[in-house]
């Protein structure tokens, strides 16, 4: 794969969308771009992990045929998102729950501290791209990558293709591969380098200093 689906869903995210994001959160386009691009790997990442048992993956790919597929475009939806319309595909709260779970608090304040932002902001902009990055995905399998494989979309095809993303948001390394190993590695599995921890504040899995 060239680039990573991190990489293609930022691309187009740049330009409006991105300002519109920046305008939201009251904060500068640089480090909302930034934010953005920690934040988008952190999401895949966690869905990647989800995706990886059988039944995150049925649920996720249920969730993407029911809600997002044929929805409006990006620019539509987080037009929506923005300006608050309620609907289950708009619901970024509820779907930043299903996606982190537990994990929720520590990875808006990881977030939060790795890119300036705090722990408000870093909730706030996961939220908007909760929804943002499900709508992506559903492209994905039902337009994009999925239908190119020349496989029919299923859950099995969706857990792959999140798999192969997760390992390569890991061996990318930067902000987002050690937030997603900050976030989700507490099983000290050996997947997260210490170099990452350090990048993104010794405070986050110790107490307090």
């Amino acid at each position: 794969m060239s680039s990573t689906l991190t990489d293609q869903l930022f691309a187009q995210l740049s330009g409006a969308p991105l300002q519109q994001i920046s305008q939201q959160l009251g904060v500068g386009q640089a480090q909302t771009a930034g934010a953005v691009s920690a934040a988008l790997p952190l999401l895949l990442g966690a869905l990647g992990r989800n995706a990886s048992q059988p039944q995150g993956a049925q649920a996720l790919f249920g969730a993407l045929q029911n809600d997002f597929s044929g929805g409006p475009d990006l620019g539509g939806l987080l037009g929506a998102v923005l300006g608050g319309t309620q609907s289950r595909q708009t619901n970024g709260a509820g779907i930043l729950g299903h996606v982190l779970g537990g994990q929720q608090p520590r990875a808006e304040a990881a977030l939060g501290q790795a890119t300036g932002l705090g722990g408000d902001k870093a909730g706030q902009l996961l939220k908007i791209l909760a929804p943002i990055v499900l709508a992506f995905l559903a492209r994905q399998m039902f337009q994009g990558q999925g239908a190119a494989a020349g496989a029919s979309p299923s859950a099995g095809l969706l857990g792959s293709i999140l798999g192969q993303e997760q390992q390569q948001v890991r061996q990318q390394g930067g902000v987002g591969g050690g937030l997603l190993g900050a976030v989700l590695d507490q099983d000290g599995d050996g997947q997260l380098g210490l170099g990452d921890l350090l990048k993104i504040g010794g405070g986050l899995l110790g107490g307090k200093r």
